[in-house]
């Protein structure tokens, strides 16, 4: 592995003990062309190796002796940047590389404490990296290398003022690199105007290695009755699924509802405090709750194994988002399903949404407990569907 072998004999020692034997495509693609330097947009699916596409490149490009933050990392939410400083920590073990997650909802003084001593590397989130940025207290001159992660969110309306500030407040000949799941035409063009002559790297999920089947399907239902069917699906057996709702307000409804229900649910939402959505994480990993309910900012890039269901409480407003969500299911070679729980309301939309997608999307029915394929007017006398 050529790309291996061109990093300092530091990483390719850890590439060794960590006991990978094949670069994902996207590594192959991204740590060549950041190892050199250049600007990168780059594309690949959920769960297909991004972040190690980026982070090699990291540590092999800064020099732990300077004392100052040479690169900088931005995640559109806790988690995610608490798993890249995971990920992180994991490879700079034993060396004089050092991060510093810098991070909403956390101690903001300690996050100064540790920035004194002037990390190698920070992870953090728009809204405390801007808080430290205008308080003088993180001097982005410094940064010369800067990923934007679940690039896409990041670059969207709502965060783009924020982020074009950071970035025009680093140094002119820093380099960017965004990554995410999903690229938009707008997003790219955000980014290319940002960018020097940026590299275009794109990953299909037909290039990467033997997925498991997925299955799109949908189960008509009343909006009031979503709540109830998500109760019955935490009680399906060896169900494991992300349940994903467009709103805030949607999801601390359906908790309330659902845990006075005696629901095997958990959620994840923007006002949870750390250790509440820690909690939630770790009883859904270790399959104390089957299902989790989160919005989709939430959510972003969670590494979550073996979930068995992605269910679309409500449906994606584009074609992108439910691509991206979907992306959490079927993975390392297991099967999954993509289920929309379909209010009449939104029917013409989603038929119109699902024409983009290559398999035609299944009707089911919950019936007995379980999810059978069929209408209310296909179940036989026997109970199975025809």
């Amino acid at each position: 592995m050529k790309c291996i072998e061109d990093l300092s004999p530091v990483w390719q020692e850890k590439w060794k003990e960590t006991g990978f034997t094949e670069l994902m495509p996207i590594q192959q693609q991204m740590i060549p062309e950041m190892v050199a330097g250049n600007d990168i947009v780059a594309e690949s699916p959920t769960g297909s190796g991004k972040t190690l596409a980026y982070i090699l490149p990291i540590l092999q490009r800064v020099d732990p002796k300077k004392p100052n933050t040479q690169a900088m990392i931005i995640a559109p939410s806790q988690e995610l940047s608490m798993q890249i400083v995971n990920v992180l920590r994991e490879w700079t073990e034993g060396t004089d590389v050092t991060v510093t997650p810098l991070i909403g909802g956390a101690n903001v003084q300690r996050q100064l404490d540790k920035l004194k001593k002037k990390p190698t590397i920070v992870v953090g989130t728009p809204g405390r990296l801007n808080e430290l940025v205008k308080s003088k207290k993180l001097k982005m001159h410094e940064v010369r290398i800067m990923v934007l992660d679940e690039g896409d969110q990041l670059m969207a309306r709502e965060h783009r003022g924020v982020m074009k500030d950071l970035i025009e407040k680093t140094q002119q000949e820093r380099q960017l690199v965004l990554v995410s799941a999903t690229i938009t035409e707008e997003i790219e063009l955000v980014a290319e105007r940002l960018m020097k002559h940026p590299t275009r790297l794109q990953v299909s999920a037909e290039d990467l290695p033997k997925q498991g089947k997925v299955t799109h399907s949908f189960i008509k239902v009343d909006e009031r009755d979503k709540t109830d069917l998500l109760r019955s699906l935490s009680h399906m057996k060896g169900v494991k699924a992300l349940a994903f709702v467009n709103s805030l307000d949607q999801v601390l409804m359906k908790e309330s509802k659902l845990k006075f229900r005696d629901a095997k649910i958990a959620t994840l939402h923007s006002e949870m405090k750390k250790e509440e959505r820690k909690k939630a994480l770790d009883d859904f990993r270790k399959g104390d709750t089957a299902v989790l309910i989160a919005t989709e900012v939430a959510a972003r890039g969670l590494d979550i194994d073996q979930v068995t269901h992605v269910v679309h409480v409500d449906v994606p407003m584009s074609i992108e988002q439910y691509l991206h969500r979907s992306g959490r299911t079927g993975r390392a070679g297991a099967d999954g399903e993509v289920l929309t729980l379909l209010a009449y309301a939104d029917e013409k939309y989603y038929k119109k949404l699902i024409k983009q997608l290559p398999d035609k999307a299944v009707q089911k029915i919950m019936h007995g407990g379980e999810l059978v394929e069929g209408n209310s007017k296909t179940i036989s006398a026997k109970g199975k569907n025809r």
